[in-house]
C-alpha cells in the first residue's frame, strides 16, 4: 500500500508539533534543537514560510524557508526517522522549491552537513550545486563539528 502524503502550510498552532519533529529529527545529530519558541521567532521574520508534512495522517516531517527579494534560504528541513526513504522529504523539499519559485526568488540556498550524506544527495538529486564550505559549522554535542556545505539551486 502507497503512503499518503500531505503538505500544507505550518501554522502558529502547529509549532509545538514542529519543535517536536525537530527534536526528534535532530537529537541524534547533536545539533541544537529549536524550540516552539524558536520556531515561533523564526515564523514572525518578513519573508518567513513553513511547511508540515503528513505521511498516512501523522506528522513526519517540516521546512521552514525565507525569502528575502529574489533568494531564498531553505533554513531546515526535518523529517521524522521512522518516516525516512518514503519520499516524504522528496515531496517537501520540491514543495518548498515552488514555494519559493512562486514567491519571485531566482534562487534557493541551504547549508548540510559534510556528515549527512543522505541530505547532501537528496539536494543535489533536485539540482543543488555546492558553492561554499562553512568550517566547523555544526556543533555535533561531544564529537568534533561537522563542516557545512552551501548549496545553490538556480530557479530561473
Amino acid at each position: 500500500m502507497a503512503d499518503h502524503f500531505v503538505i500544507a502550510p505550518l501554522g502558529a498552532l502547529d509549532l509545538d508539533r514542529a519543535a517536536a519533529l525537530h527534536a526528534e529529527s535532530f537529537t541524534p545529530f547533536g545539533e541544537h534543537i529549536w524550540t516552539r519558541q524558536d520556531l515561533a521567532e523564526l515564523m514572525a521574520l518578513p519573508g518567513m514560510a513553513g511547511l508540515l508534512l503528513q505521511v498516512d495522517g501523522q506528522d513526519a516531517g517540516f521546512a521552514v524557508c525565507q525569502v528575502a527579494a529574489d533568494e531564498a534560504e531553505l533554513l531546515t528541513l526535518a523529517v521524522r526517522p521512522a518516516c525516512r526513504r518514503r519520499g516524504g522529504a522528496r515531496r517537501l523539499l520540491a514543495a518548498v522549491i515552488d514555494h519559493v519559485r512562486g514567491k519571485g526568488a531566482r534562487a534557493l540556498f541551504l547549508e548540510v552537513g559534510v556528515d549527512n550524506p543522505a541530505a547532501r544527495r537528496l539536494y543535489e538529486s533536485h539540482g543543488f550545486r555546492a558553492v561554499g564550505e562553512r568550517r566547523a559549522y555544526y556543533q555535533r554535542g561531544q564529537a568534533p563539528p561537522a563542516d557545512g556545505i552551501v548549496m545553490r539551486l538556480n530557479l530561473i
